[in-house]
């Protein structure tokens, strides 16, 4: 079971500036499952519960692959203020701007507020934490700067999940 304990952010010292309410939490692989809930039905999502524990200041998830890539996200940005990648498993195939990115297993991915772009493929194993701020950011389909690669296929009859 997912612990949660409440502790105001001011109360932990003098340096702590925000009063808002922050819980402690602690989330278990059992706790919270991957779900197809998210904001891509082709990819699974798990909820590490940092949202609730931060007042909606973050949103913590891990998200991996579910279907083979076919359209990508499309082009978009995001109404976010921070917003980070950490590939865990696998490699995903980005275009920021117009500048195609190779994220592998180990890259960490600062997408700075507002970047323009489009995750057009990835491996079937692809895992990656992302955090983002604030929990409730918007997404919004943007024309793209440029053509988009091919994907690569996944072997025939291959699901990630």
């Amino acid at each position: 079971m997912a612990e949660s304990l409440s502790k105001s952010s001011a109360s932990v010292g003098d340096a702590a500036t925000d009063a808002s309410p922050t819980k402690f939490s602690h989330v278990r692989p059992q706790d919270t499952a991957f779900v197809d809930q998210g904001l891509r039905d082709f990819f699974l999502y798990r909820d590490l519960g940092i949202a609730e524990a931060t007042g909606g200041k973050l949103l913590v998830q891990l998200v991996k692959a579910n279907l083979p890539p076919e359209q990508g996200t499309g082009w978009h940005r995001h109404e976010a203020q921070f917003h980070v990648v950490l590939m865990l498993k696998g490699w995903a195939r980005f275009m920021y701007e117009d500048k195609e990115t190779l994220v592998a297993a180990g890259d960490c991915v600062h997408q700075r507020p507002g970047i323009t772009h489009f995750l057009f493929d990835y491996s079937p194993d692809m895992e990656y934490l992302e955090i983002v701020g604030p929990a409730d950011f918007g997404t919004v389909d943007v024309e793209g700067p440029c053509a988009v690669p091919a994907v690569t296929p996944w072997p025939a009859g291959q699901n990630a999940a």
